[in-house]
């Protein structure tokens, strides 16, 4: 389990810098849950790394889904403002 969380630890840090943000939250989570698990059933650095790889790769997934959201809400509004003065 914990080569597991770590493998889905890491690939959620990529997914957050390639653009796919929803299958890298689900991994994120998925991965941090297996993190927990595998420190429960045998605590050792691997599990330790994939369960710190797992969070920060789904606080990154979040964090750039939030802003990639906020963007395209700003977008709409500033095509709505065109729209008004034109």
């Amino acid at each position: 389990m914990a080569v597991a969380s770590l493998v889905l630890g890491i690939a959620t840090i990529v997914f957050s810098f390639i653009g796919l943000y929803l299958p890298g939250l689900i991994m994120g989570i998925v991965g941090i849950v297996l993190g927990v698990l595998a420190k429960k059933k045998a605590p050792s650095g691997m599990a330790t790394a994939g369960l710190v790889c797992s969070i920060i790769g789904t606080v990154l997934c979040a964090i750039v889904f939030i802003a990639c959201v906020a963007c395209v809400g700003t977008a709409g509004g500033f095509a709505a403002c065109s729209e008004a003065l034109s």
